[in-house]
């Protein structure tokens, strides 16, 4: 009987090790987005968008976005290429990340719950990391679906991250008045595990 025991045991652990009980959330590109603004000539706003970026979210709360910044898609070919190499500077950065905790009110919900918070991290753009805070509404739609979306635009400042530079060339080579230098980020994604 002991070794039936010990036997069973080593199975289960066995088991255990190969399939986790609870597994990491990972966001689904096909059905999320990440959208900025931008204002040139003090009046003429666009929306623009990444193509490109992937995250996951342990059970624990930490999350973790890795934004690929040469897919900026401004639906104009040749500014897409002045943001990644004047703006950007993708070849030196690639990427913009971020990463936080979620609270365990957020973390912690039933199927058709909806909660509203922050979001406290930091963002790494353009070699700074920031401080960020996003407001954001939570929602378990099923077991293993989960939506995250901004309540209200966060505004980062091209200042904060060394893109001020950057911004005053993009207005040159354009023979632009102006364009602002602080961008209203909002975000909707779907997050699977």
């Amino acid at each position: 009987m002991t070794k039936y025991i010990r036997t069973l045991s080593t199975a289960l652990l066995t088991c255990g090790l190969a399939f986790p009980a609870a597994a990491d959330w990972t966001i689904d590109g096909d059905t999320s987005a990440l959208h900025f603004l931008s204002t040139k000539n003090s009046q003429v706003t666009e929306v623009h968008k990444f193509d490109s970026f992937k995250g996951n979210l342990s059970d624990s709360g930490k999350l973790n976005v890795e934004v690929d910044l040469s897919s900026v898609n401004t639906a104009i070919d040749i500014r897409n290429k002045r943001m990644q190499e004047m703006l950007f500077n993708v070849s030196k950065y690639a990427t913009a990340n971020f990463e936080a905790t979620l609270t365990d009110t957020m973390m912690k919900l039933n199927a058709g719950d909806v909660v509203n918070g922050k979001v406290d991290g930091i963002l790494t753009l353009h070699g700074q990391a920031v401080p960020t805070t996003f407001a954001v509404t939570v929602s378990q739609v099923d077991e293993d679906t989960l939506t995250v979306s901004t309540s209200a635009p966060t505004l980062i400042k091209a200042e904060s991250f060394g893109l001020a530079k950057g911004v005053a060339a993009l207005q040159e080579i354009a023979g632009l008045k102006s364009i602002t230098t602080t961008v209203p980020v909002t975000f909707s994604v779907t997050l699977k595990r």
